[in-house]
């Protein structure tokens, strides 16, 4: 990374929302990008690109494999694919929702991770897109607060095994309008849970930027977290 930018990145989840966005912003910056997703990233600079179902760990594997192949070193690492699932009441979850939320929401991160271990590329940040939803426990989310809970963790406990010049962390973005916000906003149950209710109001706002302005501002602040306790989960509306 040279002046606040980075050279070489690896985005997850790249085909839309957050993801394509920070690949956008990345490419305008000249970074050289790869990614995975399940459909595939539409910009054609993406250095490497593959299409897996993150929730097929042997695919997941098998793709990490090819793209790591000639890769040394990579400035930045962003573990950002996942699953919303439904708003409901956790007694309602169904078992096959929760584990497929863990799978793609935890469990594939950890395939990527091993990857860069076992090849011993050299990173300069890791972040794990979390959630607030991680941490504060409201009612609906069931799901999705689980698997983003225990990616925090998971983020925890990797810091323990790269190495010490690499920052890693779990990181909340704040409210993004993507695709997931359709959902959130327009077919959720507002009223069984109102927390979906500042979603709402939000969109539409500065409160809600579109992905490439969150993007960008994620960007910016990435290399303030070198300054923050490896392996933490870090919030940017707290930053």
């Amino acid at each position: 990374m040279q002046d606040g930018r980075f050279g070489s990145a690896l985005v997850t989840g790249n085909s839309s929302g957050l993801g394509l966005g920070l690949t956008r912003v990345l490419l305008e910056q000249g970074a050289h990008v790869y990614g995975m997703s399940r459909r595939g990233c539409p910009e054609a600079g993406v250095s490497g690109d593959e299409r897996v179902d993150l929730g097929d760990f042997t695919a997941t594997g098998a793709a990490m494999e090819r793209l790591l192949q000639g890769v040394d070193s990579l400035d930045l690492v962003v573990l950002n694919a996942g699953l919303l699932g439904h708003m409901q009441r956790m007694q309602d979850a169904p078992m096959d929702e929760l584990r497929l939320l863990m799978d793609v929401n935890t469990f594939a991160n950890k395939v990527i991770l091993d990857a860069l271990l076992k090849h011993r590329v050299r990173v300069g940040q890791i972040i794990a897109i979390s959630s607030g939803a991680s941490v504060s426990g409201h009612a609906g989310w069931s799901g999705y607060s689980l698997s983003k809970a225990a990616l925090n963790m998971m983020m925890q406990l990797y810091a323990h095994e790269f190495p010490e010049e690499t920052a890693i962390n779990a990181f909340a973005p704040g409210l993004v309008d993507t695709a997931m916000q359709d959902y959130l906003c327009d077919e959720a149950d507002r009223e069984s849970f109102p927390v979906l209710q500042r979603l709402k109001a939000a969109r539409g706002t500065r409160d809600m930027p579109n992905p490439e302005d969150a993007a960008r501002a994620i960007l910016d602040v990435l290399p303030r977290l070198h300054q923050t306790t490896r392996g933490s989960f870090v919030d940017i509306r707290q930053l």
